[in-house]
C-alpha cells in the first residue's frame, strides 16, 4: 500500500512544484508593475490627468491582491492535501 502513497505523495508534489513556478511568474509582474510605478514622477506624469493615474494605481493594486490571493489558494491547497496524505498514512499503521 505504500507505493500508492508514494506515488500520491509525488504526484502532489510535482503539482505544487508547478503552481510555485506560476505564482513566481505573477509575483515578477506585480514587482515589475511596482518598479514601473515607482519610477514614475511625483509631479506632471502625464498619465491621463488624475483619472489616468488612478487607473494605473488599481491596476498595480490588483495585480498585488490577485498575486496575493494566489498564494493564499496555493497554502490551504497545499494544506488539504497533506492532511489527506497523513490520514492515509495513519490508516495504514493502523
Amino acid at each position: 500500500m505504500e507505493d500508492p502513497i508514494d506515488a500520491l505523495i509525488e504526484h502532489v508534489s510535482h503539482t505544487n512544484r508547478q503552481l510555485v513556478r506560476v505564482l513566481e511568474a505573477k509575483r515578477h509582474v506585480a514587482v515589475r508593475m511596482a518598479q514601473v510605478v515607482h519610477a514614475l514622477p511625483d509631479e506632471d506624469p502625464e498619465l491621463g490627468g488624475f483619472m489616468g493615474l488612478l487607473d494605473q494605481a488599481n491596476g498595480v493594486t490588483n495585480s498585488v491582491i490577485a498575486y496575493l490571493n494566489s498564494v493564499a489558494e496555493l497554502q490551504e491547497m497545499m494544506a488539504e492535501q497533506l492532511y489527506h496524505v497523513i490520514m492515509e498514512m495513519e490508516e495504514e499503521e493502523e
